[in-house]
């Protein structure tokens, strides 16, 4: 890839916020993760990772209004940025190419 180099659980978490968009937040990236992938993810992992990509530029957010349902405490929202969307597109263009570029034979047996 051109751009920032992103690892499998940062790649992850950029294509939750994008699926929930305009609502990804903490909890939601979290469980959209989980629901996916079948695997088990800390809040403090999920949120250390999604500062990290806002620090890369991937990501911004902003604090979202108070719920009653979070006892009136906001969220912050996150949101792809536009360098963010490139780089995920980016990732997906490498993996759709290598696996299109795996011989025919290595699927259909020798």
């Amino acid at each position: 890839m051109k751009g920032t180099s992103i690892g499998e659980f940062e790649e992850l978490c950029l294509l939750a916020v994008g699926v929930l968009y305009p609502e990804a937040y903490g909890l939601s990236i979290k469980d959209e993760i989980e629901s996916r992938t079948g695997r088990s993810a800390t809040i403090s992992t999920v949120h250390s990772t999604l500062i990290r990509l806002q620090e890369k530029g991937l990501l911004q957010s902003e604090m979202g209004g108070a719920t009653e349902e979070r006892g009136g405490r906001t969220k912050r929202l996150f949101e792809l940025t536009a360098f963010g969307k490139n780089v995920i597109n980016e990732a997906r263009e490498l993996r759709n190419g290598m696996w299109q570029d795996i011989p025919k034979v290595i699927w259909e047996g020798k």
